[in-house]
């Protein structure tokens, strides 16, 4: 009866040799299903979109698109609802990232701690994430209503409770929906993040004196840097492609003052049915997310961005 150790050390060398053979394999071969994906799904799409934005098209295949040339393009320049509509989705931008983050952060650490009725009160904290879009738009609908909603309960807050009516209460409110919906997600990052900074040292904080709000600046927020960025990015990346609760609660008004670009957009492809036009105003939006995208990579390091553990 032959031994168990020849078998094991045949089993090893066999082990290693796959080991040899699946390691001299090029790095190629295994980005290739992600390569095919990103050119299918992302460039293929893309370059679609820029070749409509030069022509005139309707959707409807009995007419085929027509070559106009520059003319799509030449009405975007002009068009101060398209140009006001860049203003609007970079301030939107701004204010998801100036809030979203901060509280995420301040809650995520929160989470991540020992406190009494944690997990009743996260459990809580993160009901908007089961909700979809639609439900979370009908129910701050509902919420704002100034005839049967809380503005018309409480008029000393909301004045005359017609939140939608203006522009910048209309933003506001589109903001904070926003900033309602998103940040448990947030939160959930920065609390496993903060989970993973050691324990040794707040303690060697605390047996040099520091307190709470010192051992927060001193060593959660730098040992954090690397997720805040990542999560200022997955915002502003959100944001710009975010469209689906000013379609449904603002419809882009009053007088397009929510009209954020991917709203503006969606009207012109398949409301007015105008592709090329719309096209034209995808390619600004992909220009302009790419754009903002690449300076936040490069004010932030965040090619660069090593792990904040090494050495512990």
């Amino acid at each position: 009866m032959p031994s168990a150790a020849p078998r094991a050390r045949r089993g090893t060398t066999q082990a290693r040799r796959v080991g040899q053979h699946e390691a001299g394999r090029p790095g190629a071969v295994w980005a290739l299903p992600a390569a095919l994906y990103f050119v299918l799904f992302a460039l293929l799409p893309l370059g679609f979109a820029v070749w409509l934005s030069f022509t005139s098209y309707n959707g409807i295949r009995l007419a085929p698109p027509r070559f106009i040339g520059l003319e799509n393009w030449t009405r975007l320049v002009a068009d101060p609802v398209v140009l006001g509509s860049v203003g609007t989705t970079l301030t939107l931008v701004v204010v998801a990232v100036a809030t979203q983050v901060p509280l995420g952060l301040l809650t995520g650490v929160w989470a991540a701690g020992p406190q009494r009725f944690r997990a009743v009160i996260g459990a809580l904290y993160f009901i908007p994430l089961l909700m979809s879009t639609a439900a979370v738009s009908v129910l701050w609908s509902s919420l704002i209503d100034p005839n049967f909603g809380l503005p018309n309960a409480l008029p000393f807050l909301f004045g005359d409770g017609n939140l939608l009516g203006d522009k910048g209460s209309a933003l506001g409110v589109v903001a904070f929906i926003y900033l309602w919906g998103a940040t448990p997600l947030y939160t959930l990052i920065f609390q496993g993040a903060a989970r993973t900074i050691p324990l040794s040292l707040y303690q060697a904080a605390q047996l040099d004196g520091a307190g709470i709000v010192r051992q927060f600046f001193s060593i959660t927020l730098p040992q954090l840097r690397n997720t805040i960025i990542t999560v200022s990015i997955l915002i502003v990346v959100g944001t710009f492609t975010a469209f689906d609760i000013i379609l449904i609660l603002t419809r882009g008004g009053p007088d397009n003052g929510t009209a954020i670009l991917p709203f503006l957009m969606y009207e012109q492809a398949f409301v007015s049915f105008d592709l090329g036009y719309g096209s034209a105003i995808a390619v600004v939006l992909v220009v302009l997310a790419a754009v903002v995208s690449t300076v936040m990579v490069k004010i932030t390091g965040y090619a660069d961005m090593a792990g904040t553990q090494e050495g512990i």
